[in-house]
Parts: C-alpha cells; sequence; structure tokens
C-alpha cells in the first residue's frame, strides 16, 4: 500500500524532483503548485502522511498553509518539511515543522529523509 505524500511547490523543476524522490521510497504523490488550490485540497481531502511545502506561494503563502495545517487536528499525525531557500524564514518556522530543508536540496538529501519518514509495512 503507497503512503500519500502532498508536495506544495510552485517551482515545476522542484517539485518534479521531489516527487522522483518519494516515489523512489515509495510514497504515493500529489503536486500542488498554488496555495489558494492547496488550501481548499488541505480542506477538503484525506490528511496525507507527508507534506512537503514551500513558504513562497502564489495566493496563500506556505505560512498561512502550515498555519492551516497547525490548527486542524487531522494533521495531528503528519509530517511536515518547510522548503526554502530562505534560512531566516527556515529559522523561524523551524519550531513548528517537523524538519525545514533550506534549498537548493538535492535528490538524495530528500530520498534518505523521507525513506526514514516514511512508515514501515505491517
Amino acid at each position: 500500500m503507497s503512503t500519500p505524500a502532498l508536495i506544495i511547490e510552485d517551482d515545476e523543476d522542484l517539485a518534479s524532483i521531489f516527487a522522483e524522490a518519494l516515489h523512489g521510497v515509495g510514497f504515493e504523490v500529489e503536486h500542488i503548485a498554488d496555495g489558494r488550490v492547496a488550501r481548499e485540497r488541505l480542506r477538503g481531502g484525506m490528511p496525507p502522511h507527508l507534506i512537503l511545502l514551500d513558504m513562497h506561494l502564489p495566493h496563500v503563502s506556505g505560512a498561512e498553509l502550515l498555519a492551516d495545517i497547525k490548527n486542524d487536528e487531522r494533521f495531528n499525525e503528519a509530517v511536515i518539511i518547510i522548503t526554502t531557500a530562505d534560512a531566516r524564514m527556515g529559522e523561524t518556522y523551524g519550531e513548528v515543522a517537523d524538519f525545514v530543508l533550506i534549498k537548493p536540496i538535492s535528490f538524495v538529501q530528500l530520498r534518505d529523509l523521507t525513506s526514514r519518514l516514511k512508515p514501515r509495512e505491517e
């Protein structure tokens, strides 16, 4: 059974690399490039096991989405990984998210981290 992951990233090239890394360790990946669309998905869909969240998104910021996620108990078990090129922003949200990755993020770095975060098959 695949484990669901949601990539919220507006850079299509990065999203493709992230998706390939997550697929490689067994995640079923959904990608959303727009903050407004992501907000609707988060409000209505099943919570993914892992959320990879860019902080700079069109229409609704990653910070706003992170607040939505943290205020919704359906996401209490979700692993939140913030991705940002802004190290200062990473420090700001480091206490709120499970992990903060500073861009550029390599395929191997993401693959190795997420392989440890995937739930063990029973």
